[in-house]
């Protein structure tokens, strides 16, 4: 969006993320990114860390929801989106501001890492009475999506073209 400030961050997570449901019925996750600068210092030959950077967090919808089932505390993030300044009243009437980040897009660190990326069902980040995510009426596979689950044995299989039509994808 135009005129926000936008940021990436990249370190690590302090503790699970928490998943919760607002009163109107959308599910958010809360977390907090812990990033630190690292520099050699060359008198003591070893590496030494410098202030922490303490990021709280939130991701939105089904965003929220892959991160509470994909990422765990100590996990290396690089997370991008929106800051957000919000002040608040304490309950003994000091205000305080605080620095929050709105989180458009994340992922796990691949420095020192490996991930396997599994396409999620979609849903619309509503959650149901029971406080769980609704996937919006999609098939229990996951959306409809022709191109999502086609391997090449899956495609030699349907005999033909991509999906079976002689069609094929649209790249």
């Amino acid at each position: 969006m135009s005129g926000e400030t936008t940021i990436t961050i990249i370190g690590n997570l302090t503790a699970d993320p928490e998943p919760h449901v607002t009163q109107s019925g959308l599910s958010v996750t809360s977390f907090t990114i812990a990033s630190a600068a690292r520099t050699y210092n060359k008198q003591v030959e070893q590496w030494q860390d410098g202030e922490v950077l303490f990021m709280r967090c939130s991701a939105w919808r089904d965003l929220g929801e892959h991160v509470a089932e994909s990422l765990t505390k100590g996990s290396r993030v690089i997370a991008s989106g929106r800051l957000r300044q919000r002040t608040f009243e304490t309950t003994d009437g000091d205000k305080r501001t605080v620095m929050e980040m709105t989180v458009d897009e994340i992922g796990p660190s691949l420095r020192f890492a490996n991930a396997r990326p599994v396409k999620a069902a979609r849903g619309n980040g509503q959650a149901n009475h029971n406080g769980n995510a609704t996937n919006g009426g999609a098939p229990a596979g996951g959306f409809d999506d022709p191109w999502a689950s086609a391997t090449p044995a899956a495609v030699g299989a349907r005999g033909g073209g991509w999906n079976g039509n002689g069609d094929e994808p649209p790249f």
